[in-house]
């Protein structure tokens, strides 16, 4: 039993050396919720530009439903 836990942690510290040297991007600290402003000014941005499409929509519809009623 003892050799399957030596190896494992060989296994494991073999593996973890690789991923550094590969240069792959590991954070051992846990999980990271950042909820900060990057995410505000994008959105805001995202709003302004459909604020005029959403303007010119009902008028786009509404004149398909004129034209038929006259």
């Amino acid at each position: 039993m003892w050799k399957l836990v030596v190896g494992f942690v060989l296994f494991a510290a073999l593996a973890l050396f690789i991923l550094m040297k590969s240069g792959g991007d590991i954070d051992m600290s846990g999980e990271k919720h950042d909820v900060g402003a990057g995410h505000a000014e994008p959105a805001a941005s995202a709003l302004a530009a459909s604020a005029p499409a959403a303007a010119s929509a009902p008028v786009a519809a509404s004149a398909p439903a004129s034209a038929a009623s006259q």
